[in-house]
Formats: C-alpha cells, structure tokens, sequence
C-alpha cells in the first residue's frame, strides 16, 4: 500500500487517540455539513467525491476539528484509491489520462533523492521504504496528481481558513513537480528511460499531469502564506536543466511559477 505524507500523520492521531481514550475528531456528525460545504465550494473536488466508490473512505478523512475539515486530504486520498481502481489518473475537472503500463524500463525515482535535503517528503516519496513513488515512476505520477487535486481543493476553501493559521498546501505539490521535473532531467541522460518517457501513453500522461499541476501552482501565487518548504522546491523546479529537459518532453517551454517564488515566507495572508 502507497504511503503518504497525510497517512503517516493519521495514523500517529489514531495512537494518540488511543492513548488517551477518545477517538479523533474525524468525520463524526460533521460529515454530512463537510460534504456540502465541498460540493458548494468546490465543484473539482465534490467530483472525486461523486466518483468513489467507498463513500466511508472519503469521509475516513474528515475532520471535524480542521476549518476546513481536511477536505483537500479526503480529496487526496480519494484520487489515489480512484487511481488504483481505474488504472487511470483522474483529472482535475474531469476526464482521466491512462496510467503507463508496468515495465516500462524506467528507473527508480530513489535515483533522484541525494539531489535534494533531507526532508519529510523527500523521505516519504523518494526514499526506500517509505511510498511506492520511490521504485515506481508511475506512481510518482500518481502522488503528483494527487497533490494537484488536494491543492486544488485546498484554494476553493481558502475562505474557510482562519488567519491565524498558515497552512502547507501549497508544500506537496511543490515537491512532486520538482521531483517529477529532477527524474526527467536525469533521464534524458539514460537512452532507455529517455526513449520510455516519450512512449506515447507515458508522454500523455505526463503532458496532461503536469499542464494541470501547472494551473494549480500557479493559481495559488495569489495567497502568499500557502507554504514553508515550496520556495525550496520550486528552486529546484525552476532550475536551468530541469525546465529545458521538460521542454524536450513535452514540446513547449514549461511554467517557473515566478510569483510562488516572489513571495517573502514572512507575508502576511490579505
């Protein structure tokens, strides 16, 4: 089973909860209110929820303590279970990309870890033992849509967030497009991941998740405290090898989320 940033956290809240003998204020009687607040606020989001199957998982995610009541998390969650079950990526708004077939001769993405600092979601994504995304390009592709969808979310319930509190939204998505951009890098310089990431199924799935990713970032410029770690991260993506190599891939120059970059980590939410 996939790890997760979000899971690991989850399940440490299940042992606290344990250990003091209450259970943790997920779903609870607040999942009905949180579902419409999705639905009202945020129509991408109310589609993933539509589309599962396994109703009781999303609302596994809720919680009724957070403003915004984990949603983009249960959204999160949900595109990877969606992922798995339709060996497809669904798309933010709609429609879904093929997921690449196995043995697709593409190296692991661990190969790409030692470029980046320690970090929870370098460990978590691209470290052995952590998530699959570490020996499995597929679904480093997953974990970057799903953190497409959860961003996503996250700007439609901007509203909902007191100000005193300076969410990471923006943290994950930062990350998986900086390490998807890194591995396309590395594997221009290796004939046979090159020649396999420009299959046509594995070049379609990466054009339709990273033009995606791209919109999402870019969209959420516009709130300045979204994140700790993402200027970190868009660096890297913004790198002179990185975005020329993406360029080779997809046909067309790639976005360097300036504004994302611009933002001073001390702003304060308008």
């Amino acid at each position: 089973m996939r790890k997760t940033v979000r899971t690991a956290l989850f399940g440490l809240l299940l042992q606290v909860a344990a250990v003091v003998g209450a259970g943790p204020a997920v779903a609870g009687d607040c999942s009905a209110r949180a579902v419409d607040v999705l639905k009202a606020a945020s129509p991408n989001g109310y589609s993933v929820f539509r589309a599962i199957a396994d109703k009781a998982f999303f609302r596994t995610w809720i919680d009724c303590e957070d403003a915004q009541y984990a949603l983009p998390t249960a959204v999160h969650e949900s595109v990877h279970m969606l992922t798995a079950d339709g060996d497809a990526y669904p798309l933010v708004g709609g429609g879904a990309v093929g997921r690449p077939p196995e043995g697709t001769a593409l190296f692991a993405p661990a190969r790409i870890a030692r470029q980046f600092r320690p970090g929870l979601f370098v460990t978590t994504y691209l470290r052995a033992g952590g998530a699959t995304s570490a020996t499995d390009f597929r679904y480093l592709l997953d974990e970057l849509n799903a953190y497409t969808h959860d961003l996503d979310t996250a700007l439609a319930l901007d509203d909902l967030r007191t100000p005193d509190r300076r969410p990471s939204h923006r943290d994950g998505l930062s990350a998986l497009m900086s390490f998807v951009a890194l591995y396309v890098e590395a594997a221009e310089a290796d004939p046979v991941a090159w020649a396999a990431l420009k299959r046509p199924d594995t070049k379609a799935a990466i054009s339709a998740l990273w033009g995606q990713a791209e919109r999402t970032m870019v969209a959420s410029c516009r709130i300045p405290d979204l994140g700790t770690e993402d200027r970190m991260f868009l660096a890297k993506l913004c790198g002179r090898g990185p975005q020329a190599a993406l360029e080779r891939l997809l046909g067309r120059a790639p976005v360097c989320p300036k504004a994302c970059l611009a933002v001073p980590k001390t702003a304060s939410r308008d």
